[in-house]
């Protein structure tokens, strides 16, 4: 190819079945090194390809794939709240009023009356003195952790925390250590070689995403006083969970005046888009002027804000939610651990089935969804090999003939596939 070295990439195009030869310049290694990824080709030459399923009805306990309806075991949508009219109807009000969108960031031009709004409704929910919102609960890790701890300061993360909370110790000056998961002799061995005169902030899941298991906040918190640390705790798959009123771990525990900040996502719960920290108003405001993945975004659209607003007001209005999901967890628990399932140490709705084989793993995910079973598989990098498992995701709307019909399906198809013992 004129003067250029030329070599031949062969990429496997599996959604033609075949193979096709490229003519790649040695002087592009750009796209030599996105031609030469494999990963995801790997898993869909098996076609067992699990990801990106196109899902064309409301997010609900059954949703509706390639014209086929599906049980549906892999949402977030923890109190079933997506589809709730109150909450839609929240959302199409805040188009009429605002528009679909804000044209700037908040720190200029696209502060609203709802976001205030929902601001003060957060920091009550989670009895902290202010909070300010970002447009995804990912942004809120990246801003607010690289904006609180800089150069010669640490943080400090359970190895198990959510890749957004590492995304924002990377963004940080400051040092980064890992403690072993959930160990407290590791957490105690890092924090007693560090300086006291220094910002020692610890940054934990309080449920962890994947496992399904709680931080051990209250050792935490004694450690944090021992040591003169700060305490974060990213309430994603928290909040509309634990405490009374859905108020998160930090509550359920009873120590929210020893944990400093508090960060949750609309996401999972509150059936919407966005996420915010709750602090001390100093705190707070000191986030709203420093973080950048705050103030160099748009912030979030109308009908997310009055959606999260309206899902507070419903989860308020009807806490029959919460006992209902926590009814269908321990049924489906008991369910699974009596059939010879390793769940591992979850106490969450978030159900992990340990499964150990990265192959078994993708087939099971695949033969569900044939029966009508959406489950989400998670293998590599996300866990370690040998803890490759099927994630189950409780809603409280789910039924009990909706989770034994799941249930029933995953054990045969595991005896199937000499997943038990």
């Amino acid at each position: 190819m004129n003067n250029y070295n030329s070599i031949k990439i062969v990429k496997y195009r599996s959604e033609l079945n075949v193979l096709e030869e490229e003519t790649l310049c040695e002087d592009n290694p750009l796209r030599k090194s996105v031609l030469a990824y494999d990963g995801a080709n790997k898993v869909r030459r098996t076609g067992l390809y699990p990801y990106y399923r196109v899902i064309e009805s409301s997010q609900d306990t059954e949703v509706l794939i390639d014209g086929k309806k599906v049980l549906m075991f892999g949402s977030n949508s923890y109190l079933g709240l997506t589809n709730h009219p109150r909450i839609k109807e929240a959302a199409k009000k805040a188009i009429d009023q605002y528009g679909t969108g804000c044209a700037g960031s908040r720190l200029l031009n696209g502060t609203l009356k709802i976001h205030n709004e929902l601001e003060e409704k957060l920091a009550d929910l989670v009895n902290k003195e202010a909070a300010v919102l970002f447009s995804t609960g990912f942004q809120v890790n990246l801003g607010v952790i690289s904006a609180l701890v800089g150069r010669n300061d640490f943080i400090i993360l359970d190895e198990h925390d959510h890749a957004s909370i590492i995304e924002g110790s990377r963004l940080s000056f400051a040092k980064t250590l890992k403690f072993r998961h959930n160990n407290m002799e590791s957490l105690e061995n890092i924090l007693k070689q560090l300086p006291f005169d220094r910002i020692k902030l610890i940054v934990v899941d309080g449920v962890f995403s994947m496992e399904g298991d709680l931080a051990n906040l209250p050792a935490i918190v004694d450690l944090a006083k021992k040591y003169k640390a700060n305490v974060m705790v990213d309430d994603a798959h928290s909040i509309g969970v634990f405490g009374t009123n859905g108020e998160g771990t930090s509550s359920y525990f009873g120590l929210t005046d020893d944990v400093d900040l508090i960060m949750g996502t609309f996401s999972k719960s509150l059936a919407s888009v966005g996420g915010f920290i709750a602090a001390d108003r100093h705190t707070i405001d000191y986030i709203k002027h420093n973080a950048r993945s705050l103030i160099f975004s748009a912030s979030m659209t109308p009908s997310d804000a009055a959606s999260a607003i309206a899902a507070l007001d419903v989860m308020r209005d009807e806490p029959e939610r919460i006992n209902n999901l926590w009814k269908n967890t321990f049924y489906t628990l008991n369910c699974l651990r009596s059939m010879g399932f390793d769940t591992g140490k979850t106490v969450t709705p978030i159900i992990p089935i340990y499964i150990r084989d990265e192959a078994k793993t993708f087939l099971l995910t695949s033969m569900l969804m044939e029966q009508g079973v959406f489950v989400n598989p998670v293998t590599t990098p996300a866990v370690a090999r040998e803890d490759c498992l099927i994630r189950i995701s409780l809603m409280a709307t789910h039924t009990r003939v909706q989770i034994d019909t799941a249930m029933s399906k995953i054990y045969d198809l595991a005896c199937m596939l000499d997943i038990l013992d």
